[in-house]
């Protein structure tokens, strides 16, 4: 026997196997070995299979990756402007820090028609609950919308939210990922809050943080001269469209 002979050692290209196999695990990262063989199977591939099991346990693939929940596709839609109060809501969170360091967060709540704020209140935290909390507070005085307006957070993608929305027969409006644009009147509206409060102030409790938002809530909706409202308060405003 020859010594090249003696020394020889089969090697096997498993390359088109393995490429299957990370193909199948991206598109089906929560199946097994048995599901990919037979899926092998029902496209004409007649490998062996302790051979295709054999690269599955190479390749590792037995290690399961946990797959990371996506969001479901947005559909765009027009920021139109409500003719009329309730129509649409614009909901939306900011967040800043105590003087101390501590971080606190605020919802902010408006009324599309008339830019009227509806809620501004800060808390360390604000879970789904606390959320529709607020909102069920603000439906006692104010009736409820047709609709919300929010961005894809945690808490309004949450089941609570969407089973109380459900339950009041309230159309939740999603805007598309990444996509603030979609959600303008309630971004100036953060972006007047932040210069008149939030950056205006050193806070050293929540409660500081309440009683100035409170305040400033009152003199934006009677004194505020909101340039898309011809320049009138968001309260004048609603008043006039009522008398007409």
């Amino acid at each position: 026997m020859s010594r090249s002979m003696y020394y020889y050692a089969h090697k096997k290209d498993d390359q088109v196997v393995i490429d299957k196999l990370m193909d199948l695990s991206s598109r089906y990262p929560t199946r097994g070995f048995e599901t990919y063989f037979g899926k092998i199977r029902m496209e004409g591939f007649l490998w062996n299979r302790k051979r295709v099991l054999r690269v599955y346990r190479n390749i590792n693939l037995k290690l399961r990756v946990k797959r990371k929940r996506r969001l479901p596709a947005r559909i765009k839609e027009r920021l139109s402007v409500p003719v009329v109060v309730n129509d649409t809501w614009s909901i939306d969170f900011m967040s800043d820090s105590l003087a101390n360091g501590r971080r606190f967060r605020v919802i902010n709540i408006i009324d599309d028609f008339n830019r009227e704020a509806l809620l501004n209140e800060a808390y360390y935290s604000i879970p789904a609950t606390r959320l529709v909390q607020k909102i069920k507070e603000v439906l006692l005085h104010r009736g409820k919308p047709k609709r919300i307006r929010t961005d894809n957070g945690p808490e309004f993608i949450s089941k609570i939210f969407k089973d109380f929305c459900e339950e009041q027969e309230i159309e939740i409006q999603y805007i598309q990922a990444g996509k603030p644009a979609q959600n303008a009147y309630i971004e100036r509206f953060n972006r007047t809050f932040r210069e008149d409060v939030l950056d205006a102030y050193l806070f050293e409790s929540i409660n500081q943080v309440n009683a100035l938002a409170y305040e400033w809530q009152i003199d934006y909706n009677s004194n505020h001269p909101h340039k898309a409202l011809n320049g009138v308060s968001p309260w004048l405003f609603a008043n006039e469209a009522l008398v007409s």
